[in-house]
């Protein structure tokens, strides 16, 4: 721990010192945090050919997959559609695509769903092989489709990018799927689950040591057809940032597309419960809030001091439910919206992916610590205070947003790995 955490001091004090930091007063022009967490996107995946920044081209030899003897594979495995059980080759695409990266939208386009691909904690780590980056298609259950990626110059997303500030060393900070990283997100820590059953661990649900990594259901909240409450996550008790926000009196709001509905029992088909951190916890209920709550404290000028906003799954970009031009529009209405609310000059929007979705990335992530960093993600900050046509090669991962909004607000860290953090300012100006 010790190492790691010297790790993320020596980057820290690499960096120039920000002007919030030489002048505390100067942040308190930003009196609103909008964190929109997306999902299942490397870096590579959307916006490896982005201008400026660290992409495709630097990728050389690992881009080069290995199967599994360690012998370079000739050509990939097939694309899988992981939509069917058991998955079948998807004859969207041919079967026999070169050891490289290949462009996804010459066989199918992005308003096209493609198959979900496998994200889980232990098979990660396998796929970033030591840094090497060459395990992903071998381990992967959707084959070659882990080598693709999408012209992002066609999205919002990449409009926003280019008008404001890309981080291009953005790391996820667990590895693994949504629910850790959710996890992450909230409180920079893993949840628990003490004697748990044997079933669990044997899955790779929960470690021996009792931590729960891949996907779960807690028991405050969970789909209608789960009975086995045995199987459930307890609730849990560790700090959150709500806890360091509201022992401050700040205002905090976690908005959910699809909340109500799913409230009140007859949540939509693509409701994800798991995406919804705070409520694995107890005592959060009056900070969970639907979308169009979000809407109307946009429009109307009275969102919270800190907001996060998970749109319902159609538009939240993850493969195999939805597609890149639908979430895409989706995203880019609710900047504009932003934007023309009365709090845009005073607010710092940051977009982010949970995580990579089992996509490859070129780039090896920094050494952490037992739970990550994982692989690289997109990150966006669009503010008035942005940096304009700004590629930000700092160090982050997904608790730098944490390390962002307490260092904003006076907040005391959660754990070692957002302590020690760079909190996204040098992608700030203008303070």
């Amino acid at each position: 721990m010790i190492k790691n955490l010297l790790y993320f001091f020596i980057i820290a004090l690499a960096l120039p010192a920000y002007a919030w930091a030489e002048s505390p007063a100067a942040s308190e022009k930003i009196q609103h945090i909008i964190v929109i967490s997306l999902e299942n996107h490397s870096f590579d995946n959307l916006f490896g050919q982005f201008p400026g920044a660290d992409g495709i081209v630097n990728a050389k030899k690992t881009a080069l997959q290995i199967g599994s003897d360690g012998t370079p594979y000739k050509t990939l495995p097939p694309v899988m559609d992981t939509r069917e059980f058991p998955p079948k080759p998807d004859p969207r695409f041919p079967t026999h695509l070169a050891n490289k990266p290949f462009p996804i939208e010459r066989y199918v386009p992005a308003s096209e769903k493609t198959g979900d691909l496998v994200h889980r904690f232990y098979e990660e780590q396998d796929q970033i092989h030591g840094g090497r980056m060459d395990r992903f298609a071998s381990v992967s259950d959707a084959g070659a489709l882990t080598m693709g990626y999408y012209d992002g110059s066609k999205t919002g997303l990449w409009r926003y990018a280019k008008k404001y500030t890309l981080a291009d060393h953005f790391f996820h900070a667990a590895f693994g799927g949504s629910f850790l990283n959710h996890f992450w997100l909230i409180c920079a820590c893993t949840p628990r689950f003490d004697h748990a059953p044997d079933e669990l661990v044997k899955r790779g649900s929960i470690t021996e040591d009792g931590y729960a990594i891949n996907t779960m259901f807690s028991a405050l909240m969970h789909p209608a057809a789960l009975h086995d409450t045995e199987k459930l996550l307890p609730p849990q008790n560790m700090p959150t940032i709500g806890d360091r926000l509201s022992q401050k009196d700040i205002d905090w709001v976690w908005y959910a597309g699809g909340w109500n509905d799913a409230m009140a029992g007859h949540p939509a088909k693509s409701f994800q419960f798991h995406h919804q951190p705070f409520a694995y916890f107890k005592g959060y209920d009056d900070h969970l809030k639907d979308e169009y709550d979000f809407l109307n404290d946009i429009n109307n000028g009275t969102l919270p001091a800190v907001s996060f906003y998970k749109p319902l799954g159609e538009f939240d970009l993850h493969p195999g439910y939805t597609d890149i031009d639908s979430g895409d529009a989706h995203i880019t209405e609710i900047l504009k919206a932003i934007e023309k609310s009365p709090q845009w000059s005073s607010s710092v929007v940051i977009i982010t992916f949970d995580e990579n979705g089992g996509y490859w990335d070129h780039v090896s992530p920094p050494e952490g610590d037992r739970w990550g960093p994982g692989v690289r993600v997109p990150a966006i900050i669009v503010s008035p205070f942005a940096r304009k046509n700004f590629v930000d090669h700092t160090l982050y991962d997904t608790t730098s947003i944490l390390k962002f909004i307490e260092t904003r607000f006076d907040l005391e860290p959660l754990g070692d790995r957002d302590a020690a953090a760079n909190d996204l300012s040098n992608a700030l100006e203008g303070l």
